[in-house]
């Protein structure tokens, strides 16, 4: 099975290129666990929560897994546990960077940060979408992990990366 992992900064359209990759695909697509865990957390999280959340990820992408054959998509993976732990706490969990040596997408879609940002009570650093692009660059990169920007409007994104998709299946 290939996995194609669609990951960025915050407000970069990473749900909208993936369910829109999996219509295109005809196939299933993991949404970010992290938003139904925050969601329903009365509290402020902390960085604990991080790995409860990190299992979520993996227990969803698990259980859709078994739901297709060829092709799912990930609405973000680990990569964007590592790194939004790194950038609001200065550290990640072991375990967590662990769990991501071992649960790599097949291939990685890196959203820029070139469209509008969009409020959302969830979301904390408008500001610094251009430092967390960097740094998911910078970490997929030391991963070695095959990855495209995508960038531009929604419909370049789109035609971005179902040509590189294409490219590999």
């Amino acid at each position: 099975m290939i996995t194609i992992a669609v990951v960025g900064p915050e407000s970069t359209g990473k749900t909208t290129l993936t369910e829109a990759l999996a219509a295109h695909y005809k196939t299933l697509w993991v949404p970010e666990y992290s938003r139904e865990f925050l969601t329903n957390l009365n509290r402020s999280y902390i960085q604990n929560d991080l790995i409860a959340i990190a299992e979520g990820q993996l227990r969803e992408e698990r259980k859709y897994r078994k739901q297709v054959k060829d092709l799912l998509f990930l609405d973000t993976d680990l990569f964007v546990i590592k790194i939004w732990s790194e950038f609001k706490y200065g550290h990640c969990d072991p375990w967590i960077l662990q769990q991501l040596s071992m649960n790599q997408a097949s291939y990685y879609l890196l959203t820029y940060y070139d469209v509008p940002y969009e409020e959302d009570p969830l979301r904390e650093s408008p500001e610094n979408r251009p430092e967390l692009f960097d740094l998911y660059e910078r970490a997929l990169k030391e991963y070695g992990v095959a990855y495209e920007v995508v960038q531009g409007s929604f419909q370049k994104r789109l035609e971005t990366a179902i040509q590189k998709i294409n490219s590999i299946l």
